[in-house]
């Protein structure tokens, strides 16, 4: 049998070929395989197999099943991409939706919001005979409003202060919030939460969760946000 110059010899059942015809019947340059390439390839085993040793079919379907995989492979990452990318735009859309926004977090420090209003929650372990609410100014020195809630049950209960003055609401100024609690067992004072505004947000490229910075707060992780207005 005659013997092609530069070829490969025999492997998995393909006989001698020339490498020459084979490298011009795949795409140059090309480091991965496609399809075509792929068809082209399983063509000359085909063409150049021994006809006294030929290929077993359980060869070829391994290397078809082989190559599915692969392609399969390249459409599940084409996806993730897809959906990463839509996920990315979600988090932008999020971010821009959250920014001037009102987020509630733990603390006694409130201005007014857009509507000139103070809102606030305070998280009872046990019922109230009373829950009364006093509003001071910054240096804690002067009452300038108060509410009283009456009694109340275990768990979450909303407060606000609608007619704020003019003058705190025009300076945007800052109020600092007390919360009194009076059950059978006496008074105490407890830490309430307030509403704050979001003045921007942080999104690390890594994909990681987005940080809040909120006014009087600074950076908040934007899972630690139970509720905003």
């Amino acid at each position: 049998m005659s013997t092609v110059s530069g070829a490969y010899a025999n492997i998995s059942g393909v006989r001698e070929y020339d490498t020459e015809s084979l490298k011009t019947n795949v795409a140059p340059n090309n480091k991965d395989l496609g399809q075509e390439d792929f068809l082209t390839l399983m063509t000359t085993q085909l063409q150049n197999q021994d006809p006294f040793a030929p290929m077993e079919n359980g060869d070829f379907l391994a290397q078809m099943a082989q190559f599915s995989s692969v392609a399969g492979l390249d459409r599940i990452n084409e996806t993730l991409g897809d959906m990463s990318s839509e996920l990315n735009s979600g988090r932008i859309a999020t971010a821009s939706s959250l920014l001037g926004q009102s987020v509630l977090v733990p603390g006694t420090i409130a201005r007014p919001d857009a509507q000139g209003e103070i809102h606030g929650v305070v998280d009872l372990a046990e019922a109230a005979n009373n829950v009364t609410v006093t509003f001071l100014d910054s240096n804690n020195s002067t009452i300038l409003h108060k509410e009283q809630l009456g009694g109340q049950r275990p768990g979450l209960v909303g407060f606000d202060w609608t007619d704020v003055p003019d003058n705190i609401v025009n300076s945007h100024g800052s109020v600092r919030v007390s919360v009194e609690v009076t059950t059978d067992e006496g008074t105490q004072v407890i830490g309430p939460s307030v509403y704050a505004r979001v003045m921007g947000v942080q999104m690390p490229t890594d994909g990681s969760d987005m940080t809040l910075n909120v006014e009087d707060y600074g950076e908040r992780n934007y899972l630690e946000i139970s509720a905003l207005r």
